[in-house]
């Protein structure tokens, strides 16, 4: 009986696991291969180049640039999601009238592709017409209207509150489940024992929401590492380079200027960041898990 069921879960296994190795294991160990190798992506005949590619990287002021942008994108990702997120559902978990409906309202942008998010992001940005400009005219403040996504000084913040207009709902969403499992018996005592609103939200509900915090942070920063659909839609890099993130800077390395093999390094390193923080969460994630056992 035993052997049957085993022999099952293989055979059921097989389909899946053969999936994943054509669509994720071949391509990243062709990835690492390529790396080495001066491969344009079209020719049967390539070079061998070691580590060149490597080194090139950390030459490279594109490369350095896009290093800088990710991570101003992962410090905001932090930042903006974990802290709107979290107002949202302190907000919402308080009963106020309607708070069903704006769940269901805030949620409503993570269930859009980052692709659509971009293009209704480029029309809120327009600078004839888009809502910023037409409301800063509106209250006569014409001084400040711009092309915020054209404004190398703006373009990369620009991106960034439109990705964490959507990052804020799915927060939301964790927080308000954290904030449901908290025992109402600690809140309520602190207040006994005279602790006003925000000190009770310092001592007793932000620590009780240390799980939720650092799942939302976790996903929020491999987030960032992967923002590349709603760059391309947006500036696809530019202008100037100024919002480009080691997302894009490998795909305009890889298919706009066919440097496979430089563009295969870039993913390497991309991979082997992304492996370094989720190493890091898991690591949280166990030290929460002995806590709370």
């Amino acid at each position: 009986m035993v052997w049957n069921r085993r022999k099952w879960i293989i055979l059921f296994s097989i389909v899946p696991l053969a999936i994943y190795t054509i669509i994720v294991i071949i391509p990243l160990l062709s990835s690492f291969y390529y790396s080495f190798t001066d491969w344009n992506g079209f020719r049967q005949d390539y070079n061998w180049v070691g580590f060149d590619n490597y080194a090139k990287v950390f030459r490279d002021n594109l490369f350095i640039g896009a290093i800088k942008n990710t991570l101003i994108w992962m410090v905001a990702a932090v930042i903006l999601p974990v802290g709107g997120g979290l107002s949202l559902a302190l907000l919402l978990h308080e009963g106020i009238w309607g708070a069903n409906f704006y769940k269901s309202l805030f949620y409503l942008p993570i269930c859009l592709s980052l692709a659509v998010i971009g293009q209704v992001w480029i029309w809120i940005y327009q600078p004839n017409w888009g809502l910023i400009n037409t409301i800063l005219r509106d209250i006569h403040l014409d001084h400040l209207t711009m092309a915020w996504l054209a404004n190398p000084q703006t373009a990369l913040a620009s991106v960034i509150a439109a990705w964490s207009w959507q990052q804020i709902g799915l927060a939301m969403v964790i927080f308000l489940a954290g904030l449901t499992s908290i025992p109402s018996e600690l809140t309520e005592a602190a207040e006994i024992d005279g602790a006003t609103y925000l000190q009770s939200l310092y001592h007793v509900v932000i620590p009780l929401l240390s799980p939720a915090t650092v799942v939302i942070i976790a996903l929020s920063i491999i987030n960032s590492l992967k923002s590349f659909d709603i760059v391309y839609m947006m500036t696809q890099g530019g202008p100037f380079h100024t919002t480009d993130t080691l997302a894009m800077f490998m795909y305009n390395e890889s298919f706009k200027k066919y440097y496979m093999g430089y563009g295969s390094a870039i993913a390497v390193v991309l991979f082997l960041i992304a492996m370094v923080i989720i190493a890091f969460y898991f690591r949280q994630v166990r030290e929460l898990e002995h806590l709370y056992d």
